[in-house]
């Protein structure tokens, strides 16, 4: 793969192994491949989710995503890229070590005194129904306008069938925009605009904090367009998210930013390899599984598979199984521990970061 910012090539791109869960055909591959998915449509994503009391606990207590912000945000996105665009088997091992990696984050959520677990159901549902839920209303907005009924149906059953890689209940995604909204509606008394909340979600809408060292000469035009990425993303948010996130912006802007935002994705759709140029800069680790999609490289094996089918074909359990089981080694190791006769339970998830490593990129 070319590691500058040239425009990738055909022949510097590694075919993957096969269509993965969705294919070319795919409203997945429709929406998500266009430029709106991982700019405003992600970073949208990433600041609605700190509104939930738990997920900011567990942010808050590790600090990555505020003092590593653009390694978090390279290998989420690259982990969504996995299970929207990549092959199977890169999906399911992402998976697999993600349940492994999220294992750590559990503790006290301060607001209620209420134990969080990052792998919780409801907590991953969270997670999943924001991201597949922002990524669509960005296209939308700024892109080509929205689904037909049909399309908007298959959209939704599709991020059922991925919610199948996370440890959430595929039957708790809703199947329509109506579905969605009774979602939010019934979040909303849950949620809470804690000053640690609105402090990340701030820092998150500051797009400069997740890219690379720019030139001295390019930092202008890079604050310019951060400016207009962060209006164009908060105006997306219905005004009840703005309060409780502290945020405020005119209404005249949310209408000013709109047509430039669509003409510069539509610029940017037009040339796929102007995409992954700026790829490249946001998310390197997503390169590799964007760019056979985004440049009609075929897979080796032109066939899409159903997670269940991947996890038989790899011998990988379900995320929620692979969990409980997990957490029950913990506990036998906390009891033995108490005994004096087991290591410390960071010893039994710490391989999780390890293995990650290759799957999801470097944690710095």
């Amino acid at each position: 793969m070319v590691m500058g910012l040239g425009l990738l090539q055909h022949r510097d791109v590694e075919p993957h192994e096969d269509y993965g869960f969705f294919g070319p055909d795919s409203v997945t591959w429709k929406v998500w491949t266009y430029p709106t998915s991982v700019t405003v449509g992600f970073q949208r994503s990433v600041v609605i989710e700190e509104l939930d009391p738990a997920l900011i606990a567990a942010v808050d207590a590790t600090s990555d995503v505020r003092y590593r912000p653009r390694t978090r945000y390279d290998r989420t996105l690259r982990y969504f890229a996995m299970v929207s665009l990549g092959d199977t088997r890169s999906a399911i091992s992402a998976s697999n070590v993600l349940v492994k990696v999220h294992a750590k984050a559990v503790g006290t959520e301060p607001l209620s005194g209420n134990r969080y677990d990052a792998n919780d159901p409801h907590s991953q549902l969270w997670i999943h129904l924001t991201a597949w839920h922002s990524i669509l209303y960005a296209y939308e907005k700024y892109g080509p306008g929205k689904l037909t009924p049909e399309e908007e149906a298959e959209y939704w059953e599709q991020c059922a069938v991925a919610a199948e890689l996370q440890t959430c209940d595929p039957a708790d995604v809703p199947r329509s925009r109506d579905g969605i909204r009774e979602y939010f509606a019934a979040m909303r008394p849950k949620l809470a605009g804690s000053e640690a909340a609105q402090s990340m979600m701030d820092h998150l809408l500051n797009a400069e904090v997740m890219l690379p060292p720019m030139p001295a000469i390019l930092r202008p035009a890079v604050w310019v367009n951060n400016q207009i990425l962060r209006a164009a993303t908060i105006a997306t948010m219905p005004r009840w998210m703005r309060k409780m996130g502290g945020l405020r912006q005119p209404a005249w802007v949310d209408a000013l930013v709109t047509p430039v935002m669509k003409l510069s994705f539509r610029v940017t759709a037009a040339n796929p390899r102007l995409m992954l140029v700026l790829l490249r800069v946001l998310s390197p680790g997503t390169v590799p599984i964007a760019a056979p999609v985004l440049l009609g490289v075929a897979p080796h094996n032109k066939v899409t598979l159903t997670p269940a089918q991947a996890r038989e074909r790899y011998g990988v359990l379900p995320p929620a199984e692979a969990y409980a089981r997990f957490r029950e080694r913990v506990e036998a190791l906390r009891t033995a521990k108490d005994g004096g006769d087991a290591p410390p339970t960071a010893e039994l998830v710490g391989p999780g970061i390890e293995e990650s490593l290759a799957i999801l990129g470097p944690v710095s």
